[in-house]
């Protein structure tokens, strides 16, 4: 039997700030109890896997710093195989400095490979405009991620998207995007846990990212509603996820499991397109 085993976005799915999601805790306990392999699956570069699991553990969460797949661990991965042991310059902090320096970079001031753009409240106007002399000199441009802001008012981290439209605008560069929804992220984490491409199931709380990511690579989808995507969105979208679920706790673990063994992706229309095609049929 092929092993199985899940991608699970945090942010949405296992807490919303500072507040376990219910029914997050049963899932995760379910999946050690079951031993079916997993990673939490997070664009947030700024935290390392300690943090992670520092954070998980104040909710009641216990895991290991394995269990954790970071958008910097990704970007980190992904610049040493273009270019080993090369140079950067980051705006950005924390996990994302940690990743590129464990990944044999090193951080400079002057003519980088690469200007690498991650979440950070300590980068100022003046190293934006560094950056972008650095991209017109011949500098590279990578995002961890191009999360928007979620136009809060009170938010106190604006959406990696926000700084790195800036710099595109100001060179005439397109940023390459290491995290989700890129294949880079999805397919490393897979890997990471050493499945198969169709026995991997991506669960999240957003059509823009953990949805579409899973899907351009063949993944199984699985949307919790206890997030920013909310079922009257779905119409809105040409693709929709295999199952939907208010929360992570609502999943029939046994009965997805089980319902992988003889099926292929794609094999049969995911529900909320049958559902539309039934209605539209009955409308008729």
């Amino acid at each position: 039997m092929n092993k199985k085993g899940f991608l699970i976005d945090m942010d949405g799915v296992i807490y919303s700030g500072n507040e376990l999601i219910p029914g997050a805790d049963t899932f995760i306990s379910e999946l050690k109890r079951k031993k079916v392999p997993f990673l939490f699956l997070t664009n947030n570069s700024q935290r390392t896997p300690r943090d992670v699991v520092n954070k998980l553990a104040g909710l009641g969460i216990e895991a290991e710093e394995s269990h954790v797949f970071t958008s910097a661990m990704a970007t980190g991965w992904f610049l040493a195989r273009q270019k080993p042991n090369g140079t950067a310059y980051v705006l950005g902090e924390g996990g994302l400095l940690t990743s590129l320096h464990e990944n044999g970079y090193s951080l400079v001031t002057h003519d980088p490979d690469f200007v690498v753009v991650g979440e950070g409240r300590n980068f100022t106007l003046e190293m934006v405009n560094n950056a972008v002399d650095m991209i017109l000199g011949g500098a590279k441009l990578i995002a961890t991620n191009l999360d928007p802001s979620p136009k809060k008012k009170g938010w106190n981290n604006l959406g990696i998207k926000s700084i790195v439209s800036m710099l595109e605008e100001a060179t005439g560069v397109k940023a390459f995007s290491v995290g989700k929804p890129s294949p880079v992220m999805m397919r490393v984490a897979r890997k990471k846990l050493g499945l198969e491409t169709a026995n991997t199931t991506i669960i999240g709380d957003t059509m823009d990212t953990d949805i579409i990511g899973g899907i351009q690579v063949g993944y199984r989808t699985i949307l919790t509603l206890s997030g920013v995507s909310k079922k009257e969105d779905l119409t809105k979208y040409a693709f929709a996820p295999e199952l939907v679920v208010e929360n992570a706790g609502e999943l029939d673990l046994d009965k997805w499991l089980e319902e992988r063994e003889n099926r292929t992706p794609f094999a049969e229309p995911v529900a909320p397109f049958a559902n539309r095609r039934k209605k539209a049929k009955l409308e008729a």
